[in-house]
């Protein structure tokens, strides 16, 4: 195999991929923020932007027809950037506390990263969330095993996900390129949007993300009739957003990185 046809790189997300299993930690931030202004938002409704960057997460969940409806019968006003703003502001604090009982690595996550690092591949990280929320995970992540070579978030760029900038910026710090020796691992559609307008490889993780959002005990009590309509729904939202794979969890990916250099051998690109 040519050097141009080994992978070289893995970004992979934060909540619901490597750690967080089901997506918590944003997800109660975000409740907890909208009832403090007096407009609770279902779980729902909460999940439905996930993997956004987090004031574009409010503005989407401000604009949901019933959100916005109930936001102006409470304040006499359309919901609007102030208001996101406002919102943010009561939110990031909120997940700050949130991420460190959230914190947890999806199993198999770490055997799955030695595994990268074993195949001398280099490791970064897109996310959602803000700096500050970062800089309370990160340290926590760092004593577990977990330190990528690049971290970039949420508005350090002018444009979140789905734009490319952040894989960009990632691809960048790592010294990685082609966009086709990079996979993107990740359980939301704006996640893997970015892989895909990266240019990069992109793998979905369904069951241990957002859109089935169990925990690992919840998900553990279920049968096997219960959770195949779940992971079902998942894979189709993820191969929606042109995930050229899409596995349980982080720990099946091994074998799937095994499958895409085994792809890029043949000649075949992201995204075919």
């Amino acid at each position: 195999m040519s050097a141009e046809a080994k992978l070289k790189a893995v970004v992979f997300d934060w909540a619901g991929t490597v750690l967080d299993f089901g997506c918590f930690a944003p997800l109660e931030a975000f409740s907890r923020a909208f009832a403090e202004f007096g407009v609770p938002v279902t779980v729902a409704q909460a999940r439905a932007p996930m993997g956004l960057a987090k004031r574009d997460h409010i503005l989407a969940v401000g604009a949901i027809p019933e959100v916005a409806a109930a936001w102006a019968a409470r304040t006499g006003h359309a919901f609007g950037a102030a208001d996101a703003d406002a919102i943010l502001k009561v939110f990031e604090p909120i997940n700050v506390a949130a991420v460190a009982d959230h914190s947890e690595f999806v199993p198999g996550f770490l055997a799955a990263l030695r595994d990268a690092r074993a195949r001398g591949l280099r490791i970064g990280s897109t996310t959602g969330y803000t700096r500050a929320i970062m800089a309370a995970l990160a340290p926590i992540a760092a004593k577990g095993g977990y330190a990528p070579d690049a971290i970039v978030c949420a508005g350090d760029l002018p444009a979140g996900r789905p734009s490319p900038l952040m894989m960009w910026r990632a691809m960048s710090e790592l010294g990685v390129w082609p966009a086709s020796a990079v996979v993107k691992v990740d359980d939301t559609a704006p996640g893997i949007g970015e892989g895909v307008a990266a240019g990069t490889w992109t793998v979905g993780v369904a069951l241990s993300g957002n859109e089935v959002g169990r925990t690992r005990d919840e998900l553990a009590r279920l049968s096997k009739g219960e959770i195949e309509p779940l992971r079902v729904g998942a894979e189709r939202m993820l191969k929606a957003a042109g995930a050229d794979h899409v596995i349980d969890t982080v720990a099946d990916l091994p074998g799937t990185l095994d499958a895409i250099e085994a792809r890029l051998a043949r000649g075949e690109a992201p995204g075919r």
